[in-house]
């Protein structure tokens, strides 16, 4: 029986995309009932039990750490993994007789300026080396295989697409079921959002100076909701929207938990990610899913999510996402249809699809 570690120390240190990845696959594995023997890679600190079926190994070495590379290969040598699966990027030197790695995004290469200087050590200083020592490299869209191609020039059969999922909590909720959340955050009725990172590459500065223009045309449009946890540069973000000068119309939320998130999609009239670049997108998907109506950058992998629902606009072009924002807050016709068609696309994304094609990968290397 095969040896499979599954590195998920990240899941104590940070919540977002790459933790909920980890922990999706996993739970995904615990329904497919994978025949090899999976231990889960765990921080000591964490008392958070990832899953009843496998095992977990606990480690001293913590996530983007200098030295984890090094430090994390001597603490797994003893282990003789024979498949390490480094969710995050960056795998260690050698700990394993075969290693696959997951790319989610090569932002830190787009867009350097973005990302702090002990990030840009931690990535960009390693990702050439992770990805040319990793057998085989899992990515969530075509946009970041063609990145990985392109700019690190990975050979074409090392890469696998594997588009991400949503989770089944993430569905239309009725008001009466919506409520809760809403008196818990003090929401307004009615409201555009934005959920995700708050960092200079979501482009938020971009969507407050469109929703400060579409004011001058629509000056009783509802409030802009801003959902998310602080990111790279959060503070001079927080600076430079002040200012855009809408600050009175803006509901900054840096407490929504996962489990609020399908209320607050239910109720927004649109979601919007004018984002410079994703990855993959997934509060686009879990919007979706909720039947609300997704505006979206026309960059990298957003198009691959969204397909032909909602409105797909340039993240440079303020005027495109003012447009797009008006038509979502006046046209209910085209909304209501949108949402149909954002409920039949989301459909389509399985958590389970996503952990059968991990699986495959583990087979196909070990065989």
């Amino acid at each position: 029986m095969a040896h499979i570690g599954i590195d998920a120390r990240l899941t104590h240190y940070r919540v977002g995309g790459i933790s909920r990845y980890i922990t999706a696959i996993i739970s995904a594995f615990e329904e497919l009932e994978p025949a090899q023997e999976i231990r889960l890679l765990q921080s000591r600190k964490s008392s958070r039990l990832l899953s009843t079926r496998f095992p977990s190994v606990r480690l001293w070495t913590p996530p983007h750490h200098r030295l984890e590379r090094a430090a994390l290969s001597l603490e797994l040598w003893r282990h003789r993994f024979d498949l390490l699966h480094s969710p995050d990027f960056i795998a260690p030197h050698r700990a394993a007789r075969r290693h696959i790695i997951t790319v989610h995004d090569l932002s830190f290469i787009h867009f350097p300026e973005y990302i702090t200087a002990e990030s840009h050590r931690y990535y960009n200083g390693q990702i050439q080396a992770s990805v040319e020592r990793a057998d085989h490299i899992l990515v969530d869209s075509q946009a970041t295989r063609q990145d990985l191609i392109d700019i690190l020039y990975a050979p074409v059969e090392k890469i696998t697409v594997h588009m991400l999922g949503v989770d089944d909590m993430f569905r239309p909720l009725t008001l009466a079921e919506r409520e809760p959340v809403i008196s818990a955050l003090a929401l307004p009725a009615e409201y555009a959002l934005f959920v995700g990172t708050l960092e200079p590459r979501k482009n938020l500065i971009g969507l407050a100076k469109a929703y400060r223009d579409l004011l001058l045309e629509l000056p009783d449009a509802p409030p802009l909701v801003i959902a998310g946890r602080p990111g790279w540069h959060f503070e001079r973000l927080i600076a430079d929207l002040k200012d855009v000068g809408v600050s009175e119309r803006l509901v900054l939320k840096l407490d929504v938990s996962d489990e609020q998130l399908p209320a607050l999609y239910s109720g927004a009239l649109a979601l919007l990610a004018p984002s410079f670049y994703e990855g993959f997108g997934l509060t686009a998907l879990e919007a979706m899913a909720c039947g609300t109506v997704p505006i979206v950058s026309n960059a990298a992998s957003l198009p691959e999510i969204v397909g032909d629902v909602g409105a797909l606009i340039d993240p440079h072009d303020i005027d495109a996402i003012g447009g797009a924002l008006l038509k979502a807050l006046t046209d209910t016709a085209w909304r209501e249809e949108q949402s149909a068609a954002a409920l039949r696309r989301a459909a389509g994304f399985r958590w389970i699809d996503t952990a059968r094609c991990v699986l495959d990968c583990y087979d196909a290397l070990l065989n």
